[in-house]
């Protein structure tokens, strides 16, 4: 097993060697035979994992690659689960585990969802590199992709029984890059539309640089029986750039991103009409000064709507909330969050959401608070009813 990773290791060869084009649709729309034109699942992968950390960053944190992947994932998967209620949330990994690349492909295939998202960090040897990136399979047309691939996909030379698993192929090899382009992927046209949407929620609503949507031969989205893409947060190896992708806001506003690309995706795939306007989030060079506030404790479970988060406090007047009135603010860890309303039944949050976006303030949502503290929406409801 050494020998052979040795061997494939020392393997360099010129990217003019993959000279294999394969056509697909720039088309955004996505097709409409596929699976009945509904989404109800997802799969959320976190790269990396256990033994294997990811890329390192700047090496002034001990956390790595895979500890960025799982949270942000999981807070993903957090908002699908508590606004898209008729959607299940699968993942490949909970926890600090390493599922192999082919278990994480025959999980989503295995599980028949109707869309995979493996989610993961960028790094550079130069420390100014910076901005993210989405990947579908395909060719690569650069060889700064095909490098990129190429170090993801030896992540494989690890495993036990590699060989056997992976059928022989070489993350080294430019024989197996072309035969893995020859791979038919009916599913282009929604990997790009998802895609192209994650890109625009980054670039608009968090203000990242967008390094836009491109083609690489990634195992794990290759192998997927279901539109399926790569998202790249950001590169740990800028020290700005891995600051904000440790941080707690960084974290939830990316989520963020890639949870509203993906309602804009679900309402384009079953032919609904999507109006939500991607304001930008509240960020530290537009903050206004403000003078204390009391953070009030409410008792009980109560359902309300949160407008945005921040990581300073905000001055309470309606010129910053789009002139609504008794906006709250709750502090939570080092942000501060903005809410609207107070219901005691889901139904009446209901109301008070559509209400919020009559006024233009759209990409909003309902969470659940108990005693002023935030709990799960899915438990809130089950306990008080809607």
């Amino acid at each position: 097993m050494k020998e052979t990773k040795e061997r494939y290791a020392h393997k360099r060869w010129p990217l003019l060697a993959i000279v294999v084009f394969v056509g697909f649709s720039i088309a955004l729309k996505p097709d409409a035979s596929y699976k009945g034109n509904r989404i109800t699942t997802i799969m959320l992968d976190a790269g990396h994992g256990g033994t294997d950390p990811g890329n390192l960053g700047t090496g002034r944190y001990k956390e790595t690659e895979k500890d960025v992947t799982l949270r942000v994932t999981q807070m993903v998967g957090k908002y699908i689960e508590e606004n898209v209620p008729d959607v299940k949330v699968y993942y490949t990994r909970t926890g600090d585990t390493y599922p192999e690349l082919h278990e994480r492909t025959k999980m989503a295939n295995r599980m028949e969802v109707d869309l995979f998202v493996s989610i993961h960090c960028d790094a550079f040897t130069k420390e100014a590199a910076y901005g993210c990136g989405s990947y579908v399979m395909g060719t690569a047309k650069t060889e700064a992709n095909l490098r990129m691939a190429q170090k993801e996909n030896a992540a494989m030379l690890k495993e036990d029984d590699y060989e056997k698993n992976y059928a022989g192929f070489d993350p080294y090899s430019p024989e197996s890059y072309i035969e893995l382009s020859l791979r038919q992927n009916a599913f282009q046209t929604q990997s790009l539309s998802f895609s192209e949407k994650v890109q625009r929620q980054f670039r608009e609503r968090v203000g990242r640089k967008d390094r836009g949507v491109k083609q690489a031969p990634y195992w794990v989205i290759s192998f997927t029986t279901m539109p399926s893409v790569l998202v790249e947060l950001g590169f740990l190896t800028n020290k700005k750039e891995e600051d904000f992708l440790r941080s707690e806001q960084g974290q939830e506003y990316m989520a963020s991103a890639i949870y509203r690309a993906f309602k804009e995706y679900k309402a384009e795939i079953e032919g609904k009409e999507y109006n939500e306007i991607a304001e930008p989030l509240v960020n530290e060079e537009t903050m206004l000064e403000a003078e204390e506030v009391v953070i009030e404790n409410e008792e009980g479970i109560l359902f309300t709507v949160q407008l945005a988060s921040a990581s300073a406090p905000v001055e309470l007047i309606p010129d910053n909330f789009k002139g609504l009135q008794g906006v709250r603010e709750h502090k939570s860890g080092s942000l501060y969050k903005y809410t609207y309303g107070r219901a005691k039944k889901y139904k009446k949050a209901k109301e008070l959401l559509k209400n919020v976006e009559s006024s233009g303030y759209n990409g909003c949502f309902i969470i659940a608070l108990k005693d002023g503290e935030r709990m799960d929406l899915g438990e809130a409801i089950r306990t008080v009813g809607k």
